[in-house]
């Protein structure tokens, strides 16, 4: 049996990792610049050649290439629905499940601003959802409707009310737009259902958008579908925390993405409530989670994080890394730079603090806003704790994936802030869970080769994996 080459065309570089399944190894890992707004392929090379060089081949063989991209802005998409907190929220997480980057969310209908913002942002794909099954039809009609009559040229999803799919379908046909039906993703008040969708992003991507980025050449190359990459991760999380077969999985676990752009944390967990006397409230949640802050990227939002997070907090804790002092003014004018030059690389103490700094209190949003919490309210009988979202108190282990990670630097510090904090008890954060980072940058290789090999993968995954 050969190499299998795992591939991912990001948006700056193109990283490629060589496994060898026979022996369930990582023999060779690199990286170099993407080129996907100029030939794909040339990029794609310079990797394969860096590999063939750190490996010490005069040739790379190999029988099989999987991929996944998140090049060309990922897939970008808009999602609808009718009620904000309900099908809208579904149709949510069934984007971002898919390893979609939202870049717009509308409830209640479609207005002609609405529109106007949606042209402008032209997106990949548009996901229409509103109404249970049995309940309001009008929604998604009025919007496909509204989408009809569009400069638009995206697919649309139907994921509604199935009594009102065909003939929101059917204005959008009459209008010259591609648009499918898959299942509600809401079909009752109490029941999520957004695997159907899911499979339809995926479809379409597949089918029609890596060709529409310029991924053409690289899917001729590759033989078999490029999928998204934040997909991939969560395919990879799902199979080393559930398991395959006689081997056993890592149990419930968090993995956190820091990046340059966003901040992106996946739960695989049930997330029931833990503690006693708690009931949980609102939308089901999906047992495979992602979110994906846009505000909270240590290169091209690292300014956003400082006026979030606040200096104090940034600068406190550089000091739990090291004996340091900065002023405020000069954090600003760090963290400006780092805003202006998004390739800039940490080369002094300081450079590397702030980056720590700016990494954890990422981390410590991203996670707060993932995580469920708790709310006490007063009813005429007495006091009630509600619960909303996930209850990750009990994860068993956490990992960290992204630069900031294969750094080496500070790890578990980084991750330290993502656990519960006595400060804010109303959030439902990891309590004591095992830290593990993703130093060589294999999640993404391991959930591509999930699906064919699943049992090599989960060892593989187990065993690169690293405890901090």
């Amino acid at each position: 049996m050969g190499l299998t080459i795992a591939i991912d065309f990001g948006s700056t570089f193109t990283k490629v990792v060589a496994l060898d399944l026979e022996h369930e190894t990582v023999a060779g890992t690199a990286k170099a610049p993407s080129t996907v707004d100029t030939d794909i392929m040339v990029g794609l090379r310079e990797a394969l050649e860096n590999l063939q060089r750190k490996m010490g081949l005069n040739s790379l063989d190999y029988d099989q290439v999987l991929s996944c991209s998140s090049a060309a802005g990922g897939l970008r998409m808009v999602v609808a629905g009718l009620v904000s907190e309900l099908t809208t929220k579904a149709a949510r997480e069934a984007a971002l499940g898919a390893g979609a980057k939202i870049i717009g969310t509308y409830s209640h209908g479609i207005s002609p601003d609405d529109l106007k913002s949606i042209e402008q942002a032209a997106p990949d794909l548009i996901l229409l959802t509103g109404g249970t099954d049995g309940g309001n039809k009008q929604v998604i009609i009025d919007n496909a409707s509204v989408l009809a009559s569009s400069r638009l040229n995206a697919p649309v999803i139907l994921a509604g009310n199935k009594m009102a799919a065909r003939e929101a379908q059917s204005i959008l046909d009459k209008a010259g737009k591609y648009a499918v039906i898959t299942e509600n993703v809401l079909p009752e008040l109490d029941r999520l259902n957004i695997e159907p969708a899911r499979s339809a992003i995926r479809d379409i991507f597949m089918q029609r958008i890596t060709r529409a980025k310029g991924l053409d050449k690289a899917q001729d190359f590759v033989g078999h579908t490029i999928i998204p990459t934040p997909m991939a991760i969560l395919k990879g999380a799902a199979l080393i925390a559930d398991g395959f077969g006689d081997v056993k999985g890592l149990g419930e676990l968090m993995v956190i993405d820091v990046g340059g752009a966003t901040t992106d944390v996946s739960s695989i967990a049930h997330g029931h409530p833990s503690f006693p006397g708690v009931v949980a409230k609102g939308l089901p949640e999906p047992y495979e989670k992602r979110t994906v802050e846009g505000d909270l990227g240590i290169r091209y939002n690292a300014q956003s994080i400082l006026d979030i997070a606040g200096a104090d907090i940034i600068i406190q804790k550089m000091k739990e890394t090291a004996e340091y002092d900065i002023q405020p003014g000069k954090l600003e004018e760090k963290v400006q730079y780092l805003a202006d030059n998004v390739n800039a690389v940490p080369q002094e103490k300081e450079d590397f603090l702030i980056d720590i700094g700016l990494a954890s209190a990422a981390v410590d949003i991203a996670t707060r806003r993932h995580a469920g919490k708790i709310e006490e309210v007063y009813y005429p009988s007495g006091k009630v704790k509600i619960q909303y979202g996930k209850d990750l108190t009990e994860i068993k282990c956490m990992i960290g994936t992204g630069g900031i990670f294969a750094s080496g630097r500070e790890q578990h510090r980084i991750l330290k802030s993502a656990c519960f904090d006595e400060k804010r008890p109303e959030s439902l954060r990891p309590l004591s869970p095992l830290f593990l980072v993703d130093e060589s940058y294999i999640l993404y290789a391991i959930g591509l080769l999930a699906a064919l090999f699943p049992l090599k993968a989960l060892k593989i995954g187990k065993e690169y994996l690293k405890r901090v």
